[in-house]
């Protein structure tokens, strides 16, 4: 997966968008002032990424949708809306612009899809009933937004910044990491509950494949690339063959957590070639570190 997206960035890394968080929140003002403009009809009807009508023809939903905020407007939208940036901004400094841009454009790419695979759900539901499946997905249209995927990102954020406080409700200090435990297990029940068990499949599928964003995004931060097989053979041998060093001694540390083979034994370290110096980075922070120039 990281050599997939190595090649990809090779090839396509110029077309990226810089600050890309910038223009989503741009979209969220606009999208905003589209809602709360004195019309007579509610213009964002003919925004939302409903597939039974983008079949019927009207295809510019499949843009148009990203318009629609994620939360309603309040007081604390400000707040959301720096903590969306925040958070953004850090992620594409962390894991680079390309990358940050995959992620966002993936999760929207799994936004459109879980919208056609809940109308195909209902389609075999209601027999191909039109009447009944146009009343359906206009009613579910609001679920196919950017809601799941702002969610996804605070997720990464808590992945890669475990330890970084937030204040709740502007009072109480909390890790990332807990609050990142806590929203995928809301998440994961409402798929469950609210998607399975409820029958709303599009509240099923959106989380679903918000999940499988996440899950590509962690495959190519390499956290799993100690448990490939040719690694865990790798790790044995080195072990039979490395010479015991006096106690007390360490062979590798890392640069950022300065966790070492003896406090971590399972850990696996590596240099960074982009790092000007010799940096040795642990596994969990080999491609999240910040570079050293």
């Amino acid at each position: 997966m990281n050599n997939f997206l190595n090649n990809m960035e090779r090839k396509f890394g110029k077309y990226a968008i810089r600050n890309i968080t910038i223009y989503i929140i741009g979209l969220y003002i606009l999208g905003y002032i589209i809602q709360y403009a004195p019309f007579r009809t509610n213009i964002t009807n003919y925004l939302t990424l409903d597939p039974y009508l983008i079949l019927q023809g009207q295809i510019w939903r499949l843009f148009t949708w990203v318009l629609i905020p994620p939360r309603a407007l309040s007081i604390w939208i400000f707040f959301t809306l720096y903590l969306y940036y925040f958070m953004g901004t850090t992620m594409e400094r962390t894991i680079g612009t390309f990358r940050y841009n995959v992620f966002i454009f993936g999760g929207m790419l799994f936004m459109i899809l879980s919208a056609f695979l809940t109308y195909f759900v209902y389609y075999l539901i209601t027999g191909g009933n039109q009447e009944l499946l146009a009343g359906i997905m206009y009613a579910l249209s609001g679920v196919f937004s950017t809601y799941y995927i702002q969610e996804a990102v605070f997720l990464i954020f808590a992945i890669c910044y475990p330890d970084i406080q937030l204040l709740l409700m502007f009072i109480i200090p909390v890790k990332v990491k807990y609050l990142g435990i806590l929203y995928a297990a809301m998440l994961a029940f409402s798929a469950i509950y609210d998607g399975l068990i409820g029958r709303n499949y599009a509240v099923f599928f959106a989380v679903f494949f918000q999940f499988v964003n996440l899950f590509l995004f962690y495959l190519s931060t390499g956290r799993l690339h100690h448990l490939k097989p040719k690694e865990v053979k790798r790790r044995q041998e080195f072990k039979q063959n490395a010479r015991v060093m006096p106690k007390g001694l360490t062979r590798h540390k890392c640069a950022v957590c300065g966790r070492t083979e003896e406090t971590n034994p399972e850990l696996e370290f590596r240099f960074c070639s982009k790092c000007n110096g010799n940096y040795e980075y642990c596994q969990d922070h080999l491609f999240t570190h910040q570079h050293v120039k």
